[in-house]
């Protein structure tokens, strides 16, 4: 008799934006003349850089040839996009990588999902709070969180970050954490952390041997030069902390699929015979059995990214979302929001008035205003009361959605 894992029993009803796209949808069915605006889900919606598609294109051109095509290619990717990553992202913040420390990959969200198949099940868990379901979920459906009660799951320590604490978590108290994840810029705060912040989590690392999962999916974004990008520009890092990276918001290339993990060859974790194992040969071993390698394509088309022109048009795509961010922080403050982020991340963040419910909030501006936002509560018990808006949207469109909210919220 074929049994299930009992784990994935213990996932708490559908994932966050499946849920969103079951309401919407069934607004949509009782109202099907709706003009409905997604500020929600973090998708994008401008086209891919001409650099980015010429080099697809080149790609292509290549594989329907005997000569240029490619067949399965290294589990851990092609040597000239993990050589163009170590020479643009890390070299120029004076941080220094060996290229089998570089991990390419289908888009962050898998790797972040799956790192934690290397770490025993007892493992305690720390996270963020609110925070990106993804870190959680993987961890249920091994087993590692205990049972959930009260909005809550027990083996994992919740590190509220919200306006009272100015979105600062702080360090775990009492029983150390084992494993943290770490995300910056936020999703879904839009908010980010300071060097000074960040090497407090570093050393908590170093003394109490725990290891960091850093998510830095958005840190093409950060605009003030004083907030760090990597974690690795923290002393130390190398030894306890594994890097996450995505080409989805940075490149739009949320429907072509790439990115990277860093894995450098100091980070280990130990057996209860207190031998250390180090993570970089282990995660290969992981990725040789379960993983293919990311398509030929995407990855030449990675490589456009760090040309020069490449870096131009792609800096004009995040400065066009980031206008968005902008303008969505200033009419909402005109209209009395209470709101973050936006000014480093393509995330708005803001506090739902009159006491409202996340969820609530979200139904009466879709009936209201026919505009899509994300219920704060479904990133976690400390998103309650708030709502995430993101910047993804066309000028355009995010214009007219301002404008229903601001109809709206005079009514």
């Amino acid at each position: 008799m074929a049994l299930v894992n009992i784990h994935f029993l213990n996932l708490q009803n559908n994932y966050l934006f499946a849920d969103i796209a079951k309401k919407v949808n069934a607004f949509k069915v009782m109202h099907p003349k709706a003009d409905v605006i997604s500020l929600g889900i973090g998708d994008v919606t401008q086209p891919l850089a001409p650099a980015v598609v010429e080099a697809m294109h080149k790609a292509a051109d290549e594989m329907a040839t005997a000569e240029g095509f490619h067949g399965y290619g290294p589990e851990q990717g092609y040597d000239f996009l993990r050589e163009a990553i170590l020479k643009n992202d890390f070299l120029p913040r004076g941080i220094h990588l060996d290229i089998d420390e570089v991990f390419i990959n289908d888009g962050a969200k898998s790797d972040t999902g799956n790192f934690q198949e290397l770490l025993h099940w007892d493992n305690f868990v720390g996270v963020t709070d609110p925070i990106y379901p993804v870190y959680i979920d993987s961890n249920v459906m091994i087993g590692r969180c205990g049972n959930y009660r009260d909005g809550r799951w027990t083996n994992v320590r919740y590190m509220p970050t919200t306006a009272e604490n100015g979105f600062m978590p702080e360090l775990p108290k009492g029983r150390p954490v084992d494993v943290i994840y770490l995300c910056y810029p936020n999703n879904p705060t839009g908010t980010v952390i300071t060097k000074q912040e960040l090497r407090k989590w570093v050393n908590y690392a170093l003394k109490n041997d725990a290891l960091i999962l850093y998510d830095a999916a958005y840190q093409a974004y950060i605009r003030d030069p004083e907030i760090p990008h990597s974690i690795y520009e923290i002393r130390g890092a190398r030894k306890c902390a594994v890097e996450f990276h995505s080409f989805s918001k940075t490149a739009g290339f949320t429907g072509v699929r790439c990115g990277y993990t860093i894995v450098p060859k100091d980070v280990s974790v130990s057996t209860f015979e207190d031998e250390r194992i180090p993570l970089n040969q282990l995660w290969l071993r992981r990725q040789c059995t379960k993983f293919n390698g990311t398509s030929y394509i995407s990855q030449r088309a990675a490589e456009a990214i760090y040309t020069p022109e490449g870096k131009k048009q792609i800096q004009a795509t995040i400065d066009y979302y980031m206008d968005n961010a902008q303008r969505m922080l200033n009419r909402l403050r005109v209209l009395g929001y209470e709101v973050y982020g936006g000014e480093n991340a393509p995330y708005i963040w803001m506090r739902t008035p009159d006491g409202m419910g996340s969820w609530q909030f979200f139904e009466a501006l879709l009936y209201g205003a026919n505009v899509v936002c994300t219920p704060g509560v479904g990133f976690g018990p400390s998103g309650e009361g708030y709502v995430r808006f993101t910047a993804f949207n066309s000028h355009e469109k995010t214009e007219e959605a301002l404008n229903r909210i601001e109809a709206w919220s005079k009514k």
